[in-house]
C-alpha cells in the first residue's frame, strides 16, 4: 500500500494524463457537450444542456458502448430537441426497456418532472443532490445514498477547465463537489488505502473527496479521472500477470 505522499503523486499524475477529451469521445458526457456547443452558437439553451445531462447520467451504468447507444435512442426520441420535447408533454411511455432495467415509462416520468420544474424555475443548479434525486429522478429521499449519477452530472456542469467538463453552472464552486462514487472509484480508493469503508455510501464518497482535496484543493473531482484510470491500470496489470502465469 502506498504512503499518502505517494498516493497524492499518483493521483496528480493520472489526473493530468486522463483529464483529456480523447478518452471521452464515447462517453455519456458527449451528449450534454453536444448541446453546450449548440448553446455557444445560439442554437440551444442551458435547459437543453441540463436535460441531456439528466438523461445521460441516468442511463450511465454498464458498458460504455451500450450506454452511448441507448442515450442516443433517447435523444432520437426527443428529436435532438430536449427542451422542446419535455415542454410539449407527449412522452414515450411504454413498459419496454430503454436501457437495461430502465424502461421508457421511467424516462417519461423524468421528462414530466423536468417539465413541472421548468414551469417554475430556470435552472437545475438551484437543487441540492437530494432534491434532484426526489424532484427530477422521482426517487425517495435518501441522505445516506452516494447518488453517483447526480454527482457525476454536477461534475459535468460545474468543473470549468475547458477540457472534458462543461462549466455552465457558476453558483456552485468546484471545491464544493463530491466525487461520483462508482465501483471503479471505490475499488481504487480501497486499494490505495484512501478509505477502508466497504459501503459505497455518501460517507465513503465524502471521505474520498476529503483526500482528493489534498491533491487538488480547489477541484477535488479532478481526481475522478485518476481513480478511474487507476482501476484500469490495476486490471491491465492483473491481466498481464495472468498471461505470464499461463505461459509458464
Amino acid at each position: 500500500m502506498n504512503t499518502e505522499r505517494e498516493n497524492i503523486a499518483v493521483i496528480r499524475e493520472l489526473a493530468e494524463r486522463y483529464n483529456n477529451r480523447c478518452y471521452f469521445e464515447k462517453d455519456p458526457v458527449v451528449f450534454p457537450r453536444h448541446f453546450y456547443s449548440l448553446m455557444q452558437e445560439g442554437r440551444a439553451t442551458l435547459k437543453d444542456v441540463e436535460i441531456a445531462a439528466v438523461i445521460a447520467a441516468h442511463l450511465a451504468w454498464g458498458r460504455r458502448d451500450m450506454i452511448v447507444r441507448d442515450i442516443s435512442r433517447a435523444m432520437d426520441e426527443m428529436g435532438w430537441k430536449p427542451l422542446e420535447y419535455v415542454m410539449k408533454g407527449n412522452y414515450r411511455d411504454e413498459d419496454k426497456s430503454l436501457h437495461r432495467t430502465i424502461k421508457w415509462s421511467e424516462f417519461a416520468k423524468i421528462c414530466l418532472n423536468l417539465k413541472r420544474f421548468y414551469e417554475r424555475e430556470e435552472s437545475l443548479e438551484v437543487l441540492t443532490p437530494n432534491e434532484m434525486r426526489v424532484k427530477i429522478y422521482g426517487q425517495k429521499s435518501d441522505l445516506n445514498c452516494a447518488n453517483k449519477k447526480i454527482h457525476m452530472l454536477r461534475r459535468w456542469m460545474v468543473r470549468d477547465d475547458g477540457i472534458v467538463d462543461l462549466g455552465v453552472w457558476k453558483r456552485i464552486k468546484p471545491c464544493e463537489l463530491i466525487i461520483p462514487l462508482d465501483t471503479h472509484v471505490h475499488n481504487s480508493a480501497v486499494r490505495m488505502g484512501i478509505t477502508e469503508r466497504k459501503s459505497a455510501d455518501i460517507k465513503t464518497a465524502l471521505e474520498i473527496t476529503k483526500f482528493l482535496l489534498k491533491c487538488f484543493p480547489s477541484d477535488p473531482c479532478k481526481g475522478d479521472f485518476a481513480l478511474f484510470a487507476y482501476s484500469v491500470r490495476m486490471r491491465e496489470e492483473a491481466e498481464e500477470k495472468n498471461k505470464k502465469k499461463n505461459c509458464k
